[in-house]
């Protein structure tokens, strides 16, 4: 295990997602084998193959040419590319759209999700299998994050807290999505938007303006029917993930979201699509891509890689909502800047070591005042109880931005009026927001259906600090 983990991959590392199944008791040879494979793939090319039962590759070729034909008999006009650039709509998109500056079209299925009609009147019928490959790439996300959190000497189900509810409960709507998309059909209009790129290989190869992009999930899950998916490595380089893929096998890269709950410690990945190379092919390049995402009402902490002895820099230390995470911009050069490869080395008393980059404490990672750690404690767990009071009053909440709430709060005809009324939110109480941090009201609303819990998080915070001052 030692030398294996002292070498180098010399490729994409491939794993058999039924080795990265955790099971009760000691962790056998395989799985730390496979986990080690995985984690050192990610560490190197941001990406790694997942070698998926044999039993799904009929589900997985029938759902790809299921796309091919509802893309190729689909009938549309210009006014429909619409690129849904909305950074609001991030965990509500569902249905068909298109991006002509990535040459692009994308169906996307999301569970929970009720589909509208056609401006015609019409409903329109997706591809098919979705519900079922749904299934089949969610479960194999979770199998995969869970490796990565036994690499990270995380505990089981770290992240569970972050995810959907499995299965989902009535009327919630599934932040994962699986898109079907297809990318340089012929008949798309928009070539224009093209660039033309540097020969590679002795070949033009054609990439869309937009030289990279990156994911803001946890874990992104792609299957395709013809090669074209590029993922730079660590060294800068611009790598073809997707080129020697058996029936089973499926690319797998962390995105974002991951890079945010693991303070920083496994980076995310930069990818392109190429879009050239497609003459005589009337269909196109079809492919299968599941998110995992996180739910909009949780948080990252990185309260887990603190209890795993990781170093959480600065930037990490203070929590933020998942949907104010998601509506920010997240700049990549400076993000994800890889100057040298790490080395990793296992000793004889570990069982496997995380082979994930590794992270110096800072000097600057100073902990937060008892005071700011107790209201960004109430934010998350109030968000949680005005989640579960609305659900079980089927109210589907609504969160204004913070300027427009400001305006709401005198007036019982806004937007979020009624659902305040409904809740029996404290009349002069801006509305609960991903951004806006708790106040004392927050804090007392909070103590009425929790007699007693501010009491309870400060001898919490006080048995931490005695525990800290004698060690």
């Amino acid at each position: 295990m030692g030398a294996m983990a002292d070498t180098v991959l010399q490729s994409l590392g491939r794993v058999r997602l039924l080795d990265l199944i955790a099971v009760e008791g000691l962790p056998s040879e395989s799985y730390k084998i496979s986990v080690s494979t995985l984690a050192q793939s990610l560490a190197q090319y941001s990406a790694a193959i997942i070698q998926l039962p044999l039993a799904d590759s009929a589900l997985l070729k029938s759902g790809l040419e299921s796309a091919r034909l509802f893309f190729h008999q689909r009938a549309y006009s210009p006014t429909e590319m619409v690129h849904t650039s909305d950074s609001r709509e991030w965990c509500k998109t569902s249905g068909y759209y298109a991006d002509p500056q990535l040459w692009q079209e994308t169906y996307d299925y999301r569970p929970g999700f009720t589909s509208s009609a056609e401006s015609n009147g019409s409903m329109e019928l997706p591809p098919a299998g979705l519900p079922d490959i749904f299934a089949l790439f969610g479960k194999a996300a979770r199998d995969i994050l869970d490796a990565i959190s036994f690499s990270l000497n995380l505990r089981s189900f770290s992240f569970t807290e972050i995810l959907d509810n499995l299965p989902l409960r009535g009327r919630e709507i599934s932040s994962s999505v699986l898109s079907v998309c297809c990318h340089s059909r012929p008949s798309f209009q928009g070539a224009q938007h093209h660039a033309l790129t540097a020969p590679e290989d002795g070949q033009l190869v054609m990439f869309p303006d937009q030289e990279h992009q990156v994911d803001k999930s946890l874990i992104t899950l792609v299957k395709s029917d013809k090669a074209g998916l590029h993922i730079k490595d660590y060294h800068g380089r611009w790598m073809l993930v997707d080129g020697d893929l058996g029936p089973q096998d499926a690319i797998v890269y962390p995105g974002l979201a991951l890079y945010q709950a693991t303070a920083g410690y496994v980076s995310p990945a930069l990818y392109r699509t190429e879009v050239g190379n497609m003459e005589g092919n009337m269909f196109g390049r079809c492919s299968i891509v599941f998110k995992l995402m996180p739910k909009s009402m949780a948080s990252f902490n990185c309260s887990e890689m603190r209890a795993a002895g990781h170093g959480v820099e600065a930037q990490f230390q203070l929590p933020i909502q998942v949907d104010d995470f998601m509506q920010r911009s997240h700049p990549t050069d400076q993000l994800l800047s890889k100057t040298s490869l790490p080395s990793y080395t296992i000793h004889a008393d570990q069982n496997v070591k995380p082979l994930i980059k590794r992270k110096k404490s800072s000097a600057r990672c100073k902990p937060l005042p008892p005071s700011k750690r107790l209201r960004l404690e109430a934010q998350r767990v109030l968000k949680e109880r005005v989640q579960d009071i609305a659900d079980k009053k089927g109210i589907k909440l609504r969160f204004c931005s913070l300027k427009e709430c400001e305006g709401h709060i005198q007036s019982r005809e806004s937007p979020c009026g009624s659902i305040r009324m409904e809740i029996g939110w404290p009349p002069g109480v801006p509305f609960v927001h991903p951004h806006d941090l708790p106040n004392k009201a927050k804090l007392g609303f909070l103590e009425a259906y929790e007699p007693g819990w501010t009491a309870t998080q400060q001898d919490i915070e006080l048995s931490l600090l005695e525990t800290t001052q004698a060690s």
